[in-house]
């Protein structure tokens, strides 16, 4: 939610709100009810036996009798410069998310399986046009998927393409390409674009884990689906580390008071 600017579909704000503020809001709100907040990264945390133990990088060793497990999922990128220097200014990681601000201007997306196809479809009801940048000759989405993309007028695949990097002033302005790369067809382009979206996957933070709870085969964590527990009783998950469908800030905070319910009866239990 920080890596946005301003989020437009979050309950309670009718005109949007920052991300790094609602971040801010949700904090002090935790804080000004008894939670002790800490800061650091978890570098590794014992699941073995209760009560858990967490460590920080800065070598803190913090005891729990449950965990809940809300470290979220980190957007795939390609690794450009360019796509930090201009995070928030048109790069972006969720259609959804910022789709509403790309109203009748032009915008590409990268990637070409079903998430990408998604994306584009979704952006093509809000833009005046949609780029497909898709490395390989073909798209890996789904039939229906790729027929729903292909009925759009106003979207344009562009197949063997690569990102060289992204230009402009003031936030995107445009994209140079590159178009078979390494042939002897391979040529290089500039397109013109004010929005550019990534939808080549997304990876859950769950490396810290160490193998200790089940995940399934993208890597997010395996609850029993009823709640918000995972394979170890006691461990909880809330969130985008367990939500490979949805991906939503206001889902997220809904499995978050799930997750926090199952504890209270848990303990309760014990």
């Amino acid at each position: 939610m920080t890596t946005t600017t301003t989020i437009e579909n979050f309950p309670g704000f009718p005109n949007g709100v920052d991300g790094t503020e609602l971040m801010m809001k949700l904090r002090e709100q935790a804080v000004n009810v008894g939670a002790d907040v800490r800061s650091g990264f978890v570098k590794s945390i014992d699941l073995s036996q209760r009560p858990f133990v967490a460590t920080l990088d800065g070598g803190e060793a913090i005891e729990a009798d449950t965990v809940i497990v809300a470290t979220g999922a980190s957007a795939k990128y390609l690794g450009l410069a360019d796509e930090k220097k201009y995070a928030g200014q048109g790069v972006s990681a969720c259609a959804t998310c910022d789709g509403f601000f790309y109203r009748k201007k032009v915008v590409a997306v990268v990637g070409g399986g079903d998430t990408a196809c998604e994306e584009a479809h979704y952006l093509s009801n809000l833009a005046s046009k949609v780029y497909m940048i898709v490395r390989k000759d073909y798209l890996r989405a789904s039939a229906a998927m790729q027929q729903r993309v292909m009925e759009k007028d106003n979207i344009e695949i562009l197949f063997n393409t690569n990102t060289l990097g992204l230009f402009g002033e003031n936030g995107v302005e445009g994209a140079h390409l590159i178009k078979y790369k390494g042939t002897d067809k391979e040529e290089t382009l500039d397109i013109a674009i004010d929005g550019f979206f990534l939808a080549i996957g997304h990876q859950p933070n769950t490396a810290f884990l160490g193998g200790q709870l089940a995940l399934d085969d993208q890597g997010y964590i395996v609850t029993d689906k009823v709640t918000t527990a995972t394979s170890v009783e006691g461990v909880f998950a809330a969130g985008d580390v367990a939500d490979p469908r949805y991906r939503q800030a206001v889902a997220a905070a809904g499995t978050g008071c799930r997750a926090a319910l199952d504890v209270e009866k848990f303990l309760a239990a014990q």
